[in-house]
């Protein structure tokens, strides 16, 4: 029962294979058996590459089976088509179309296999190139911000330059009128006279004006700083939004450029077994010997083209003779008088309708 669907996979004959040897049914069973499973492993790739795209079970199955049944349908196709030859070199004319086609095919299911044997190390790829891109996600926000951030902390340090410069204004004073009242400096009289009351009111206006500025730029200060804390907030919901969009890379293209940024020489050697397997029956059928099959095949085809032949034959010669009977016949026909005659009252009967009908067209015109 195997043996018969594998027979059945390979497009083959089943009526001519029945009669053929053993040896014959064994080889073709073996093309089938390639077919079929080559099937298979596209149903496989297609589901996993699939679920990558989707994330689906079911979808991916769906899907991976309907292409598998593609894979089946073209290798059965190109195998099936495959004519044994009396010429080597038409042989291989006859299946470099098909060797292209078993090529293409070969690639579309090797590279999500590729994809699965190197998942470990394709997802190491992925997780340094998530982290460089988190970074730079990150610098790039963080542009976007930097002017207005660097705005607020100058504002808010030439804030605070001018306290500082009047608090030094300030104790500059108060060392003055302190060392008036000491004697220490200006008139150098010790206590509290004119000149020190006078450097003492100057203080107290300069300490006046440091308590109005502070509270004035304290005010200022927190503004800044309330508007720092908001860009910071708006900063990190910024970068907290776009991550889960970084953390999603790892789509079908984004693993089949991490998998270009493994060494080329494993994925060549899967690549190539794909294809060996895909192009095996081709190549079983061209260089094997014509067998039993195909020379029963041939004497089938080359039967129903010669019937056909003959049948195209007889209908040119049945038309040629229908030509030259009808032209003789016609020839008699036409020296006979009496057709003659009844062809001459037909005709006078018709021209006699036509002027009966012109005139009376005319008479209604007018």
């Amino acid at each position: 029962m195997l043996k018969k669907f594998f027979i059945i996979c390979s497009g083959a004959d089943t009526d001519i294979l029945d009669n053929c040897a053993i040896g014959e049914q064994n080889k073709y069973a073996g093309i089938g058996a390639t077919v079929f499973f080559t099937a298979v492993m596209a149903f496989i790739a297609c589901c996993y590459a699939l679920y990558t795209v989707f994330d689906n079970l079911l979808a991916a199955i769906a899907f991976g089976f309907i292409w598998g049944l593609l894979i089946f349908n073209l290798d059965r196709f190109i195998v099936s088509t495959i004519k044994k030859r009396n010429n080597i070199i038409d042989e291989i004319i006859q299946a470099s179309p098909r060797i292209i086609l078993a090529v293409i095919i070969a690639v579309v299911i090797s590279k999500p296999m590729e994809l699965k044997i190197f998942e470990k190390e394709i997802n190491q790829v992925l997780l340094e190139q998530k982290n460089d891109l988190t970074l730079a996600n990150q610098n790039q926000i963080a542009e976007q911000f930097t002017p207005d951030e660097q705005a607020l902390k100058a504002d808010i340090q030439t804030l605070q330059s001018e306290i500082a410069t009047k608090e030094a204004e300030v104790n500059a004073l108060y060392d003055i009128y302190i060392s008036e009242a000491e004697g220490t400096a200006g008139t150098e009289l010790l206590g509290k006279g004119p000149v020190y009351k006078e450097k003492r009111e100057k203080h107290d206006a300069a300490l006046a004006e440091l308590q109005a500025l502070k509270s004035e730029n304290k005010s200022k200060i927190a503004s800044a700083e309330a508007q720092l804390a908001q860009l910071k907030s708006d900063y990190e919901l910024q970068v907290t939004t776009s991550q889960p969009i970084i953390d999603g890379f790892d789509g079908l293209m984004a693993r089949v450029n991490a998998l270009g940024e493994l060494p080329w020489l494993p994925s060549f050697f899967i690549f190539l077994l794909f294809l060996a397997i895909e192009t095996s029956p081709i190549f079983a059928k061209l260089l094997s010997p014509k067998g039993e099959y195909d020379y029963k095949l041939e004497d089938a085809e080359t039967a129903v083209k010669t019937w056909v032949e003959q049948k195209v034959n007889e209908r040119k010669i049945l038309l040629q003779t229908d030509q030259k009977l009808n032209n003789k016949i016609y020839n008699d026909i036409a020296e006979e008088d009496e057709l003659y005659h009844y062809k001459r009252k037909k005709a006078r009967e018709l021209m006699e309708l036509q002027a009966d009908a012109f005139f009376e067209h005319q008479k209604n015109a007018l």
